[in-house]
């Protein structure tokens, strides 16, 4: 192929605003007790949809009219899979039972408050669920057949999470926390006994805090299934590692050790990222480096971990499982040049034959199955791959010196196009995750490779204050909002400049939430350093976010972020791009949702009001019936064209 010689950033890509909405997303996969079935969770624009695979069979939708969701936070937890059946959160809040062979849904709790998390006890009788209603959350319980009402089994705590049975079914684990902690500041490991109640219905009989408090992070409850452990994940150590407590001898000893990270934090319920062996001498873990997923297999009574060479293709992983009748684990995965797939993988297995059906294009998404070697196999692509590798960028986990000394981390895309060849130095864009507490990581990034392959270089800024790189560089970010992730991106994008990279006339930060905070502080902290923001549903007025809340998960997240009112008013005005729009100068591109219950319109309403007042060139963009994110393809498409067209006016051909 002879390349074009053309400016970067005016590259024709294959990646079109229409095709920029995904055909489907995958949330979660999961094992019925048989180890041969799948269930899996996907989302197709608002509607959540289950789906069932009995080995290499077809799969089958098993919801159509009912939208499956969690109702709790940021949502997860939808759902879980038990002796042929599924029982899950539905959209109109309430938890459902539907057989995997045949039936219809039937509801088995009434349409009172908002549900996530179920677990089924081990002999099908009764599940416990998390459970939300006018501010109060807790742990409830109810029969599978929904003969009898929900009842009231714990409901202390601010917060609940991850509700898990031992295999005996007389005990009960569970993750809990408080206000104003979020649950990657500080939560608490319960373990409860159970007793029948004169219904027989379990009850709490005695509780106890085996791990963490208001400064240690504690993630993911697991009981072995011999019964003998319960594991969990504790950021004690400074990173999040793998611990296993003895239930007998009432010890705790830790699996896992290094600077990596085996945690994650805990945006929404339902989270996986290890997994017992169906005979309880492995545990499955995902492991973390610096933005890179990998796979190990760890031997708990040695305690030696092995990688899973097999899965080198891909560099994210997400919501493992085990089979509960064999050595195999089913995973989302994906990598820069993989959208997410759901697989399974096996270990020592027989090299299946290749199976080949269609590419889904119905409502129903026929699903394309091939082995792809031994013990791997995907059961399901989130979109049809047709787009070759070579014209996709994969990123460099990069370091450079921040501000003050310290060391910053980030993803670097570099520029990818085999019909091109760039003139001059590429455009940046400065892409900020949001949160703030998260993490850029190795996965497919639709945003990235959208303006790679037009021959942008992109910088996935992972900031201090972001996981994934130990506990200390996360609390970097405590009181210090509005600095270091400003700080940070500048001194990042002014690193790539420093290596010849990029091109210093033409940077732009971008970012949503959280990161569009950061790009309107950024704008007013480096005025002309950028040429242009874009900013989605950013908050401008820190007050208005806490005083409007209607979002109890993060009504009190800005304590730790920025400080406890009334004593830190001045810092709060500081970080409110609103009271100092006046140091706007840089051409700005909004996008809101009117449905936003997170950061409400009239936050972007009003920081818009106070650039048009002093005539700053903006562009203001709203989405009727959109939330916080995109989930419509119509407005996704209208979304990337939107960008296109405000970048060829204030950066590429200004």
């Amino acid at each position: 192929m002879v390349k074009r010689l053309q400016q970067y950033g005016t590259w024709r890509s294959p990646l079109s605003p229409k095709s920029m909405p995904s055909k489907l997303r995958l949330y979660d996969v999961q094992w019925d007790d048989d180890g041969e079935t799948l269930v899996w969770l996907e989302g197709r624009g608002k509607q959540g949809v289950l789906v069932a695979q009995q080995g290499l069979q077809a799969p089958r939708d098993l919801n159509t009219e009912l939208s499956v969701r969690g109702g709790i936070g940021y949502g997860g937890g939808e759902f879980t899979v038990s002796q042929g059946r599924v029982l899950f959160a539905a959209s109109d809040g309430r938890l459902y039972c539907q057989s995997l062979s045949e039936g219809l849904p039937r509801p088995i709790t009434p349409a009172f408050g908002r549900l996530a998390s179920p677990a089924v006890s081990p002999f099908g009788q009764w599940v416990v669920f998390v459970h939300h209603y006018e501010g109060v959350d807790g742990l409830a319980i109810v029969d599978t057949e929904g003969e009898h009402w929900p009842r009231k089994l714990a409901f202390q705590a601010d917060f609940y999470m991850q509700p898990v049975w031992h295999p005996s079914g007389t005990r009960l684990a569970y993750i809990t926390w408080n206000h104003p902690q979020m649950p990657w500041d500080g939560t608490e490991l319960h373990l409860t006994t159970l007793e029948a109640d004169a219904s027989g219905m379990p009850q709490i009989a005695s509780i106890e805090v085996i791990a963490g408090d208001e400064k240690t992070a504690i993630l993911q409850p697991e009981f072995s299934p011999d019964g003998r452990m319960l594991s969990y994940i504790s950021d004690a150590s400074g990173w999040g590692h793998i611990y296993l407590y003895d239930l007998a001898e009432r010890t705790h000893v830790q699996l896992t050790t290094g600077e990596v990270e085996h945690g994650a934090p805990a945006w929404v319920q339902g989270m996986r990222v290890y997994a017992w062996s169906h005979d309880s001498r492995w545990i499955y873990s995902i492991r973390n480096e610096r933005g890179f997923n990998s796979l190990w297999k760890i031997d708990t009574r040695t305690h030696e971990a092995t990688k899973v060479d097999e899965l080198d293709d891909y560099t994210y992983l997400e919501q493992i499982a085990a089979s509960p009748t064999r050595d195999a684990v089913a995973l989302i995965a994906g990598s820069p040049t993989i959208p997410s797939r759901v697989i399974t993988y096996e270990a020592q297995g027989p090299v299946a034959p290749p199976i080949l059906s269609l590419e889904p294009d119905t409502p129903r998404g026929i699903s394309v199955i091939i082995a792809e070697g031994r013990g791997l196999t995907v059961h399901r692509r989130s979109g049809s791959e047709s787009l070759p590798a070579s014209y996709l960028s994969v990123p460099e986990a990069i370091v450079w010196t921040g501000h003050d000394g310290e060391t910053v981390h980030g993803l670097y895309y570099a520029p990818t196009n085999p019909e091109y060849e760039g003139t001059g130095k590429p455009p940046l864009v400065v892409y900020v995750h949001g949160g703030p507490t998260s993490q850029a990581q190795a996965g497919y990034s639709p945003v990235a490779q959208f303006f790679a392959t037009r021959g942008f270089a992109v910088l996935e800024v992972n900031h201090r204050g972001s996981t994934g790189y130990g506990r200390a560089y996360q609390d970097k970010l405590r009181g210090a909002w509005g600095i270091y992730d400003v700080e940070d991106s500048a001194s990042g994008a002014q690193a790539l400049v420093d290596r010849g990279l990029v091109d210093p006339s033409r940077l732009v930060i971008m970012g949503g939430s959280a990161g569009g905070f950061t790009v309107l502080q950024s704008l007013i902290e480096k005025p002309h350093f950028y040429r242009a923001g874009i900013c989605s549903y950013g908050i401008s007025n820190q007050f208005m976010l806490i005083a409007e809340s209607e979002f109890k998960f993060e009504s009190r997240y800005s304590e730790s972020l920025l400080g406890v009112l009334p004593d830190d008013a001045e810092r709060y005005r500081e970080r409110s791009p609103l009271f100092r729009a006046d140091r706007i100068v840089d051409p700005v591109l909004i996008f809101q949702g009117t449905e936003d219950k997170v950061v409400p319109k009239e936050q972007s309403d009003l920081i818009v009001a106070a650039l048009r007042a002093r005539r700053v060139p903006h562009e203001y963009i709203v989405f009727e019936g959109e939330g916080h994110g995109w989930r419509k393809p119509e407005t996704i498409e209208a979304y990337y064209e939107a960008i296109l067209r405000f970048l060829n006016r204030y950066v590429l051909y200004s």
